[in-house]
């Protein structure tokens, strides 16, 4: 399986090493760009090496959160203001990869049209534009698995992320024996 992670200028660190964490010793998991193999600096500074391009059909595809709030020229709000990276997050659910998201990822998943007629969450405080969508019904959950997209809320949820997309491309098996790995008892069933 590939899983890509999509990065972008202002990315929350968590909300991109939380499903790394998870599926990395199981998948071909990869930081990408849209433009290819570059250093990417997170919304904290954390400069990162992405070591390609976003794949045409990723297995599945992460998108993390980050720099919403801040409303300034890098991150989310700034990508989904620009609009290419939402295309292409577009195409590759039209291409068949399940789509993921972390915190304010579930942002650039709206402004994309691919929440539209499902379930999903967001970082708490940005339900309320999460709402402005109106054909996103919006859930107040960790992590709500809706088929073919899967989106969690605030960055410490993570993790769930990536062990329920773990378990979606794997099997309860592999997904326990993850658990057993990262020293979990349990993580709560998404939504």
């Amino acid at each position: 399986m590939q899983i890509e992670i999509l990065l972008f200028d202002g990315f929350d660190e968590l909300d991109a090493f939380g499903p790394f964490e998870a599926l990395a010793d199981v998948h071909d998991t990869a930081f990408v760009t849209l433009d290819g193999a570059r250093a990417v600096t997170s919304d904290r500074g954390v400069r990162v090496h992405a070591e390609r391009a976003l794949g045409s059909r990723p297995d599945a595809l992460i998108v993390p959160g980050g720099g919403w709030f801040d409303r300034g020229s890098t991150g989310a709000r700034a990508e989904a203001e620009r609009g290419v990276l939402t295309a292409a997050i577009a195409e590759r659910q039209a291409a068949g990869s399940l789509l993921a998201s972390v915190c304010t990822g579930a942002m650039l998943l709206a402004s994309a049209g691919v929440l539209d007629g499902r379930r999903a969450t967001t970082n708490p405080q940005a339900i309320p534009e999460l709402r402005a969508f109106p054909a996103v019904e919006v859930v107040e959950a960790r992590v709500v698995d809706d088929g073919d997209v899967i989106t969690a809320g605030a960055p410490g949820c993570a993790l769930e992320l990536g062990l329920a997309v773990l378990r979606r491309l794997s099997g309860a098996e592999v997904h326990a024996a993850a658990l057993r790995e990262l020293q979990l008892d349990a993580v709560p069933q998404p939504a």
